[in-house]
């Protein structure tokens, strides 16, 4: 009889053993897996915020590109000299620029398309500028008086309403915007001012920029309010053409740096 207890007993204890170890591998299974299934719902979020964030970047960049209208790669197989494109709202300036590698009279009396002789010739700078636009002053000279073409409608700027309504001008490098706002317009006299302004000298940038903002002569038309104070560390682009049968004397649209945006 004793045996027979003695076994039934270590059935039993056999038995819950066995149900032990099986409730504990129900146990590790379980965990394996609830931990699987969390891991796998973290991976698919963060996924799913990485996808997010690479998406709202690329819209980011793609906002952040500024439209350029001017086909470059095109323009400069016409002619390399061509850097950069003016555009001046409200006039009919809306020309290439360009920068001869050695002589700065050539444009004076040669199309920047084909570089072909034409007496209006074309707009462009002098190698006293970088081809930039990173100078402290930049000069873009054109031709008056030719019909209504190259710089001749800048003269519409001495009309103060003309003036007040535009304020802005534009110029465009290969997968760069620049926005300049109109500072001034005013008469000048005939000096060349590159050659007369060092503009490696803080005080003569200080005293040439307080004379673009209140130049004295009567034919002005000055913008009371700036988006920004210009300082030395500012870049300006003055636009330069003469007067009709006044030799003696220039115009001069003064515009300084407001925005620098790329493109595509």
């Amino acid at each position: 009889m004793s045996e027979t207890v003695n076994h039934e007993e270590k059935r039993r204890k056999k038995g819950r053993v066995i149900l032990i170890i099986i409730g504990l591998l129900l146990v590790i299974f379980g965990s394996v897996y609830l931990g699987y299934y969390l891991y796998a719902q973290y991976a698919a979020s963060q996924n799913e915020e990485f996808a997010s964030s690479v998406a709202q970047t690329t819209a980011a960049v793609n906002e952040s590109l500024a439209e350029n209208p001017i086909d470059f790669p095109s323009l400069q197989k016409q002619n390399k000299d061509i850097y950069a494109w003016l555009k001046v709202p409200g006039t009919k300036v809306d020309y290439p620029i360009v920068q001869h590698p050695d002589d700065d009279d050539f444009y004076l009396k040669h199309s920047a398309y084909d570089k072909k002789w034409s007496s209006s010739g074309a707009i462009y700078t002098e190698l006293g500028n970088t081809n930039t636009f990173r100078d402290t002053v930049t000069v873009v000279y054109g031709h008056n008086g030719y019909g209504d073409s190259m710089f001749t409608t800048l003269h519409r700027f001495e009309k103060t309403d003309f003036f007040n309504k535009h304020e802005k001008f534009y110029i465009y490098m290969p997968h760069r915007k620049l926005t300049y706002q109109i500072v001034s317009a005013f008469k000048f006299d005939d000096r060349h001012i590159l050659n007369c302004f060092d503009f490696n000298n803080t005080q003569v940038i200080e005293d040439f920029f307080k004379m673009i903002q209140s130049p004295d002569t009567n034919n002005k038309n000055v913008r009371k309010s700036l988006n920004k104070q210009i300082t030395i560390e500012d870049n300006v682009v003055i636009l330069s053409t003469c007067f009709t049968n006044q030799r003696s004397n220039r115009y001069l649209v003064c515009g300084v740096l407001i925005k620098d945006e790329k493109t595509n």
